[in-house]
């Protein structure tokens, strides 16, 4: 008993943490980065990532996680935006359906660009698992974080709002998995290597 309550209090108290790192204000002035990567699956985010690349933030727009089908011009429409630089500042991903896959699909295109630093576009509670699963797939290139808050997602007394408290309470959940995954991974490829040996 002692140690299931033992268990529970480390799992609070990690909760708390992790929402202490969801960021809570937007960044008014960002930092010049090679490129803007954007991660689909939220409101605003896309209208964020086209505004950064018109203030010229970053010299490339990176969407990840698009939809099969969706081409730059129908993202354009949708958002409601000019399409003036898309061919040229644009690219699309199809491969990512989550966040790790964001992750590896944006490494991928990094290396091809040569980049070296990326403004990261997602919601203020989807940041701080995004910069864990970035960090692990990008270790040499520079994160700035540029958070989107939307307005359903009340971070503000979160435990008051059932809905986000769900919300946060499954990235917490994933954001503890996501280690925990590599463990493994690092294991087997250790195992498989001393096997094979």
């Amino acid at each position: 008993m002692a140690a299931i309550v033992l268990l529970f209090l480390l799992w609070g108290g990690g909760l708390f943490y992790f929402v202490g790192q969801i960021p809570k204000e937007t960044v008014r002035n960002p930092e010049l980065a090679d490129a803007i990567v954007v991660l689909t699956g939220g409101t605003m985010r896309l209208e964020t990532g086209l505004d950064l690349l018109s203030q010229g933030k970053g010299q490339k727009l990176f969407v990840s996680g698009v939809h099969r089908g969706v081409d730059v011009a129908e993202l354009m429409r949708v958002s409601r935006q000019s399409p003036e630089k898309a061919d040229c500042c644009i690219a699309l991903g199809y491969d990512a359906d989550h966040t790790r896959g964001n992750a590896e699909e944006t490494a991928r295109w990094i290396k091809a660009e040569g980049y070296r630093s990326i403004i990261l576009v997602t919601a203020d509670y989807h940041m701080p698992r995004s910069l864990l699963e970035f960090a692990h797939a990008l270790p040499e290139i520079k994160i700035i974080p540029h958070p989107v808050f939307p307005e359903h997602v009340k971070t503000n007394q979160w435990y008051r709002w059932p809905g986000t408290a769900l919300l946060i309470i499954g990235e917490y959940t994933k954001y503890l998995v996501a280690p925990l995954r590599w463990l493994l991974s690092y294991v087997t490829e250790g195992v498989a290597q001393t096997g094979g040996a």
